[in-house]
């Protein structure tokens, strides 16, 4: 595959990718939003992340476990999560370069 046909390809999932989020968002418009549906959709970003983090500090060992505990705790400081993301990130980071990696 030549760097043309690579190019192609990553526009061509970026072009999928937006057309999924936008057509969510466009069907999302024709769905009647009781309060049950409003909620599903306020916690649902939430529950992706869980599931996502959990597996991952499982295998991540001890870095993994300092690196979350470190988000929650500046989550709950700070009340934003991007700075509290990063902070975990660098966290388990430190942890590494200092107590090795597990």
């Amino acid at each position: 595959m030549n760097t043309s046909q690579a190019l192609l390809v990553v526009f061509a999932m970026a072009l999928v990718t937006y057309a999924t989020r936008a057509g969510g968002i466009f069907l999302v418009g024709f769905v009647p939003m009781s309060a049950r549906t409003e909620n599903f959709l306020r916690y649902l970003a939430g529950a992706v992340l869980v599931a996502l983090v959990v597996p991952a500090t499982v295998r991540g060992g001890p870095e993994g476990y300092v690196a979350v505990g470190v988000a929650i705790l500046a989550r709950l400081v700070l009340r934003r999560a991007l700075p509290a993301i990063a902070l975990g990130i660098l966290a388990a980071a430190l942890w590494r370069a200092y107590m090795g990696a597990s």
